[in-house]
């Protein structure tokens, strides 16, 4: 031993370890010191990795939520558009009455406007705040963008509700005369 440890020699000569025990020891030392094995990592740098992943996983997260609105975004603007692009001119003196949000809405309409909105040939859109009356197939295109935008249609099937229940109505309020000239 060229330089032995001032407690290992106390040791020694105490007889609690043995020259044996006290070379093992030495050679695992210089093992552990000059060795190129990975060297376990400390605290800090496992806070860092973690710290780093958490980062990594975050940005990945507000990156997926920027491009999901940006798409909503996107759509909104394409249905803007076909509305733009498609919207049937309004003409006449007569109100045509609709409920949106709880209150009643009025678009001026002449008679074939009118005829068209109840058959579901024309549809009710919202752009802003104003509405304009889009063909089935326009509104079939807004639909599939941004559904919030369509506000009254008449085309719509109503496969939700039981057909007899329908009829029992129907055959119920036939009794009732509707006058012809009644416009709501």
């Amino acid at each position: 031993m060229a330089k032995a440890n001032p407690l290992q020699e106390q040791l020694l000569k105490a007889g609690l370890v043995k020259k044996s025990k006290l070379a093992e020891v030495a050679r695992e030392q210089n093992k552990a010191r000059h060795s190129k094995g990975p060297v376990a990592p400390n605290e800090i740098q496992v806070e860092a990795e973690r710290s780093r992943a958490e980062k990594v996983e975050r940005d990945r997260a507000l990156a997926a939520e920027a491009k999901a609105q940006a798409r909503v975004a996107e759509l909104r603007a394409q249905a803007r558009q076909i509305i733009e692009d498609r919207k049937v001119e309004r003409s006449g003196e007569s109100e045509y009455r609709f409920s949106v949000d709880g209150a009643i809405r009025t678009v001026l309409v002449n008679d074939d406007l009118r005829k068209k909105l109840s058959c579901g040939a024309l549809v009710i859109v919202r752009v802003g705040e104003r509405f304009e009356l889009l063909p089935r197939v326009a509104a079939d295109k807004v639909r599939e963008r941004d559904a919030t935008m369509i506000v009254l249609d008449h085309g719509q099937s109503a496969s939700s509700e039981p057909s007899a229940a329908t009829s029992e109505d129907d055959a119920y309020y036939a009794q009732f005369k509707v006058p012809d000239d009644l416009i709501w």
